[in-house]
């Protein structure tokens, strides 16, 4: 699974020593602008701004309409740290949402939840997933989303709330926290699509013409699955918690959405693990097909040997130095044994096709 360029990451071991809650930024130091999206609104209206910093007058707690803040960028931890004193989050959360090698997984507060999950994409030109950590908390009147750097997952989801079409308007924060949810699942599929288009193209090059650069594309393609599974895997649990009721911020109209949201990524789950299994299948099959090639090139030797054997063996009958041997002196002799030899060859070529060796 490709991860962006890194020019330099701290390592957890940077963490040592430090009181729990530290804000540490546990990714790579990007020459990218902080960029924090705001939206804020309701079935009448909608208000969108963008910004470097949290407003002094936004009070995205306490409105009546709904705000999601979208922000891009995670080493300003000015920024998140003032995030988090206005949204009355726990330094341990801010502590896990800085860590973009975080596992999926879902905290439930008394007044948020915390969900950390991945969003996957398919690069076509590297044929590889790329792979960023995406955190979600879902408050009462507020959705806030944290990112490494820009990204259009959620442009879709953005041109819906300016349509002002559909339920998302209309509905409460815990509905765009789900609609967010199943945008990032829907990027699953085309990812589980991209790599089954892969693995079929795998076996056609592996039935046709199997060579070593495959196994190293298909250890490639391997890996990449494990990571997938890695996160998609976790997402079952993380939905069921949110389908379970556990936390009062999710209402109960939205819980028929989440167990069709479960569903889906049910089947996500269920056809990566068939494609592991397919993989597997093409290590199998390159072996095989190698296996096969190197028997039918001994057979062709092996029928080439077989042809030559009597040949060889009357070159040496005349190849012996006696002078009491009646066809040396025979004027057509030559000619006669070349074509004994001839028959013989035929003979033995259209015996083999008969039989099926050929």
């Amino acid at each position: 699974m490709a991860r962006k360029t890194r020019l330099h990451k701290y390592k957890k071991t940077d963490k040592v020593g430090k009181p729990p809650g530290t804000l540490l930024y546990m990714g790579p130091k990007k020459n990218v602008p902080i960029t924090v999206d705001v939206f804020d609104y309701n079935l009448e209206t909608i208000q969108e701004f963008q910004t470097d910093t949290i407003p002094a007058g936004l009070d995205f707690k306490n409105t009546p309409t709904v705000t999601w803040i979208d922000v891009k960028g995670l080493h300003n931890l000015e920024l998140i740290e003032q995030i988090g004193q206005k949204a009355d989050i726990h330094p341990l959360t801010l502590e896990d949402l800085l860590n973009v090698d975080q596992r999926p997984k879902i905290d439930i507060f008394d007044t948020y939840v915390y969900i950390v999950i991945k969003i996957l994409s398919y690069n076509d030109q590297t044929q590889s997933i790329d792979s960023d950590q995406i955190s979600i908390i879902l408050g009462q009147h507020y959705v806030l989303t944290f990112l490494e750097e820009e990204t259009d997952t959620f442009e879709p989801l953005r041109t819906r709330l300016k349509a002002g079409k559909g339920k998302l308007r209309s509905s409460t924060s815990d509905y765009l926290a789900y609609a967010i949810l199943d945008v990032i699942v829907d990027n699953y599929y085309d990812v589980i699509e991209k790599v089954g288009e892969r693995i079929e193209d795998f076996e056609e090059k592996l039935m046709t013409n199997p060579h070593k650069m495959l196994v190293k594309e298909i250890y490639s393609i391997k890996r990449e699955m494990l990571e997938l599974r890695k996160s998609v895997w976790p997402l079952r649990e993380i939905i069921t918690k949110l389908e379970k009721g556990e936390s009062d911020l999710i209402r109960k109209k939205t819980l028929i959405y989440l167990r069709d949201l479960y569903d889906h990524t049910i089947q996500i789950i269920e056809t990566a693990e068939i494609y592991r299994d397919m993989i597997s299948g093409l290590l199998d099959l390159y072996l095989s097909s190698v296996s096969n090639r190197m028997n039918e090139i001994i057979k062709v030797l092996t029928i080439l040997s077989s042809i030559f054997i009597p040949l060889t063996f009357i070159v040496g009958v005349y190849g012996m130095n006696f002078r009491n041997m009646p066809e040396l002196e025979w004027e057509y002799g030559y000619y006669v044994c070349l074509l004994f030899m001839l028959i013989i060859a035929i003979g033995m070529i259209l015996y083999f096709r008969l039989r099926k060796w050929l």
